[in-house]
């Protein structure tokens, strides 16, 4: 993890080639920013314009904000948390947990948020990669993926209990999903306790 710099599988993943998901995630965010208003309303997710089969918002969603601010924190955010995380698996691992993670948000929306009419943004995808990232270095035992759950874990109960964070919607421009941070959570705990807990862990690549 970002936190214990010194050990092997950090080395073992530093480079170009281990950035490329996140430098690809910010390069698609900023090509749907450049649409501005029209493009949002075309690509979010929208529940509505799913049901009449523009199946594509439950991916673009997820890529597109509500505006410079609010992508700009969402882009921090990701720099931040794939910098603590980002050794725990493979490349070719953190493109499943992205899949993963979107169609466990998107799935949760459907089912459980009827009421939910539109979303945009990569915070609940910032999530499932913090807690698939946490629950990656359970294994080693690591005392900072123990801190870095311990901390998503508060985050999402003050969000489900009270709200969002304070200033956060200020900051964004408009209204915080708790949900999709929850939902993201879940399924990037799920798919990182898969990857980090079965017999054969897989080759880096």
């Amino acid at each position: 993890m970002g936190l214990s710099q010194g050990d092997a599988d950090h080395r073992k993943y530093d480079g170009f080639q281990a950035w490329l998901l996140p430098g690809l995630i910010v390069i698609i965010a900023t090509i749907f920013a450049l649409f501005g208003d029209s493009g949002r309303e075309l690509l979010r997710y929208d529940r509505a314009a799913v049901g009449d089969g523009e199946v594509w918002r439950l991916a673009t969603g997820h890529f597109a904000h509500l505006g410079v601010s609010h992508f700009a924190l969402n882009a921090l955010g990701l720099g931040l948390i794939m910098y603590l995380v980002l050794p725990q698996f493979t490349v070719r691992q953190w493109v499943l947990i992205t899949i993963i993670v979107i169609l466990g948000i998107d799935l949760g929306f459907w089912v459980l948020e009827p009421q939910l009419r539109w979303y945009v943004g990569l915070s609940g995808l910032l999530h499932g990669f913090w807690a698939a990232g946490a629950m990656g270095g359970l294994r080693a035992g690591q005392f900072d993926s123990w801190l870095l759950l311990g901390i998503l874990a508060g985050k999402l109960a003050y969000e489900q209990l009270v709200g969002p964070l304070p200033g956060s919607e200020d900051s964004t421009g408009g209204n915080v999903i708790v949900a999709a941070h929850l939902y993201g959570a879940i399924s990037g705990a799920l798919i990182g306790a898969w990857y980090r807990f079965r017999k054969a862990p897989a080759t880096p690549i």
